[in-house]
């Protein structure tokens, strides 16, 4: 794979050199991610992980209605699963890992929507600016999915017990400003000054050592590191779940736009 293949996401190096820009380019579909685009996004962080002249990562998506949507429910609901990938297997957990794992702050600049699956990366990120018009969602049990790892457990270290149950159990979409008073985003700008303020972020990190960045980084996920293995048991069930007929209903509802009907499973 090579960039210059690329069709899902775009990556462009800014602030003279300091930062690297992935985005998340699907628009069409708000944002959300097949299988293709998840590789896209891996080899994009592995890149910006390999330039020595970048010193921090600004995740964002394309246009102004969405940051991510999740994993796309269409393309479940019509094949199954996420489409073709670079290695036979789809490797949102990878994409996690690495996220967390590269030794250079990310920042997500969430430019809208950031629902479900694409709520969990901008979580997971190191820091989050949100646009004025942004909104933040989990929408797993509406549409037959779950995250039992950094999008549940690690939630819960980020906005607190009572808050992040009632983001998954309730499902209420939240606003850039009760986001930011809930400690879910660290600032909120006028869309227009997003992602130059995220990227004046990066290059002000820039100015400092990398070194200690590292260790820093590295040692503000010591503490949570222990959830990539509930994370590994929550996919594992998520992928026998997402083939059964109460996951693929949740899918499928979504696709046809009519309300799910869970009454079915209930017993």
């Amino acid at each position: 794979m090579r960039i210059e293949e690329f069709t899902d996401v775009n990556y462009t190096v800014d602030g003279d050199g300091a930062v690297a820009v992935i985005e998340i380019n699907r628009p069409d579909r708000m944002n959300s991610f097949r299988g293709r685009t998840v590789d896209e996004l891996i080899f994009a962080f592995k890149t910006a992980w390999s330039n020595p002249q970048v010193a921090a990562i600004v995740l964002t998506g394309a246009g102004d209605r969405a940051f991510c949507a999740g994993g796309d429910v269409k393309e479940r609901a019509e094949t199954g699963g996420y489409g073709e990938t670079e290695w036979g297997t789809f490797e949102i957990e990878r994409l996690h890992r690495i996220i967390r794992d590269i030794p250079k702050p990310v920042i997500a600049a969430v430019n809208g929507i950031a629902i479900g699956g694409g709520h969990v990366l901008h979580v997971i990120c190191d820091l989050s600016i949100a646009a004025e018009s942004a909104t933040f969602a989990q929408a797993g049990p509406r549409v037959g999915s779950f995250d039992g790892g950094y999008g549940s457990a690690y939630l819960a270290r980020v906005i607190g017990e009572k808050r992040a149950r009632q983001m998954w159990f309730l499902l209420d979409r939240i606003d850039a400003d009760t986001a930011e008073r809930w400690g879910l985003v660290n600032a909120v700008v006028p869309a227009a000054e997003l992602r130059a303020t995220a990227v004046a972020w990066g290059v002000k990190i820039a100015g400092y050592s990398p070194m200690a960045l590292r260790f820093l980084k590295h040692s503000f996920n010591a503490d949570s590191d222990h959830l990539s293995g509930i994370s590994h048991l929550a996919f594992d069930g998520l992928e026998v779940f997402g083939k059964s007929a109460e996951g693929m209903e949740g899918a499928t509802a979504f696709a046809e736009k009519r309300p799910p009907d869970f009454q079915q499973f209930r017993h």
